[in-house]
This record gives C-alpha cells, sequence and structure tokens, in this order.
C-alpha cells in the first residue's frame, strides 16, 4: 500500500488497540493510536501515530509473559494478514516474532511462520531466506530436527527450492543472471564421499541437472569456506542445507539489519531476524532495527513487484 509519507507505505497494524495504547503509556512515548476499519481507511504514514485494525486479544497481555490462551489469537492475526495482502495488488506483510512452544503448548502444531504461511497460500514450496543488501542465505529445509535433515534432503526438494529461488533473485530482486552458492551437507562437502555421500548422490546431480537448465549454480561447496570474502564475491546468494548450517553466519555478519523473506508465496512477507526476546518485552531496550529493515524492505519488493 505505498503512498507518500515519512514512510514510503501506509502501515496498517493488526493488533489490539488497547494493548498497544497501554504499552505506549507505559513506556511514556509520544504516540497515537488511531483505529481503522480497514485498509482503505489508511493514511499516508505519518511520525507519532500507529494506525491499527483493532482485533482485541481475548485473555490479558502481561509485558514477557507467555499465554497460551492467546495462541489462537496470535495465528487469527496471520490469517487475517494474508486476507488482506490476497485483496491487495501493491500490499506486503511484515510479521513480528512469534513463539513457537506456546502455540504449542495451546495445543496447536506450530512450526514456524514459513511453513504457517505456506499451508495459508497454498504455496508448495516456500523458501526462507535471509538477507542483509547484497548478502543472502536460503535454506534448503527450515525448522526440522538436525537428525530428520538427511532425509529431506532429496533431488526433487533441492530442484524445487533451488528454482524458486533463482525466480525470486531475478522477478523480485532483479538480478539477470543469479550466481548461486549450494552448499554440501557434510564436512567438506563429502569429501568425495568419505564423509557422507550425499553430495554425490543428491546435491552434485541436481546442480548439473539445473546448470544443464540455465541456472548458474556452484556446488556443492564446503560450508566452512562459503563464507569467505571472496567466496561471497562470487555468488549473490547461498544456499544452505539446513537452519543452523547458515543463519549463525549470516547473524555473526549482519544481525540487527537482516530481514527474513519468505520466498515462493502469492504474497510478499518480510519479518524480522530475531525472536520475541521476552525479557525485553516493555522495557523500552529492544532495538528496532530488523523491523525497520523488514519494512523497507517489503516497500522494495512491493515497488519492484508493480513495476
Amino acid at each position: 500500500m505505498l503512498a507518500a509519507g515519512v514512510l514510503p507505505a501506509r502501515l496498517l497494524v493488526l493488533a489490539d488497540a488497547r494493548l498497544i495504547a497501554e504499552r505506549i503509556d507505559d513506556l511514556r512515548l509520544d504516540v497515537t493510536v488511531r483505529t481503522v476499519a480497514g485498509p482503505h481507511d489508511v493514511e499516508s504514514q505519518a511520525a507519532g501515530v500507529i494506525q491499527v485494525l483493532d482485533i482485541p486479544a481475548p485473555a490479558p497481555v502481561r509485558p514477557g509473559r507467555l499465554e497460551p490462551t492467546n495462541a489462537p489469537y496470535v495465528l487469527e492475526l496471520l490469517r487475517q494478514g494474508v486476507a488482506l495482502c490476497a485483496k491487495e495488488s501493491n500490499a506486503a506483510l511484515v510479521t513480528a516474532p512469534v513463539h513457537k512452544s506456546v502455540i504449542n503448548a495451546a495445543g496447536i502444531p506450530f512450526t514456524g511462520h514459513t511453513e504457517f504461511l505456506a499451508a495459508a497460500t497454498g504455496a508448495p514450496t516456500p523458501v526462507m531466506m535471509l538477507a542483509a543488501g547484497n548478502l543472502r542465505v536460503a535454506l534448503a529445509t527450515t525448522h526440522l530436527p538436525l537428525a530428520e535433515v538427511p532425509t529431506q534432503i532429496s533431488r526433487e526438494r533441492l530442484e524445487q527450492v533451488l528454482t524458486v529461488l533463482d525466480r525470486a533473485l531475478r522477478e523480485r530482486f532483479r538480478i539477470g543472471a543469479p550466481r548461486i552458492a549450494v552448499l554440501g551437507l557434510n564436512p567438506h562437502a563429502g569429501e568425495s564421499g568419505v564423509l557422507g555421500r550425499e553430495e554425490q548422490d543428491v546435491i552434485e546431480p541436481t546442480v548439473r541437472l539445473l546448470t544443464d537448465r540455465g541456472l548458474s549454480l556452484l556446488g556443492p561447496v564446503p560450508a566452512d569456506t562459503a563464507f569467505t570474502p571472496e567466496a561471497l564475491a562470487r555468488c549473490d546468494a547461498v544456499l544452505a542445507m539446513y537452519h543452523d548450517q547458515g543463519l549463525p553466519v549470516i547473524k555473526a555478519l549482519a544481525f540487527g539489519e537482516l530481514v527474513n523473506i519468505t520466498l515462493g508465496l502469492p504474497i510478499i512477507r518480510t519479518s524480522v531476524d530475531h525472536g520475541t526476546a521476552l525479557d525485553l518485552a516493555g522495557t523500552g531496550e529492544a532495538k528496532p532495527g530488523s523491523l525497520r529493515e523488514a519494512i523497507r524492505v517489503a516497500c522494495e519488493l512491493t515497488a519492484t513487484t508493480n513495476d
């Protein structure tokens, strides 16, 4: 919902308006809450104003305290956000972090935003990517126990993920011929089969297949040398095989400036690069840098998509 203003967008917050107002008072902020009826009622963004679509929480919310009763409410906010974006061709969804354990404690299976949003939009292959400028790391698998990762690394899975990643780099990031470094699963990319055969049996054949189709791929690349400045200069994105193979490195390089982008969805979705930080809730000490970046990137992607 792009428009003129302090930010190049009209920002609509889906939340409990009374809760937002209470936190503003607690922190003694000079901010006004303006409740709106829907996207059509949202004005150009101005400093010191939060425009809220009021969706009351069923149970009281206390800073830093988990409340399982509100778990369905949290997911309902996500559903409504998806629904609004589906209706608006120039809209994007920017999400705050959620606490997975409290949602599961409420009896709702939930592994993360990526999987939830894929199910909500019918997207067959969502791809999680964290980015900071030209530094981009995508994941072949997302929120899985480490022991399950090798079973999910298949030729079909890698082909789907790499195809989504390549298309997004071309269409949303306007990179004409994106270069993607594909990491190996095992130490030293398997050491020619001595340390594992996933590289020889799965990753290498998939890289060859997609290279023949016109993708620019390098790999399998040993993960321990893939993030040197020289290696990163040779690619536009890195595909890691699992969550903690790629994300600790990119977070060490650019934490607080990263944006989590879900590729492969019919809507644009960005998010922050951090968790809920319950110990900082209500203190006024949480750093907003990643949220600002998530909003900025959402605006850029929306503009690119509608060019």
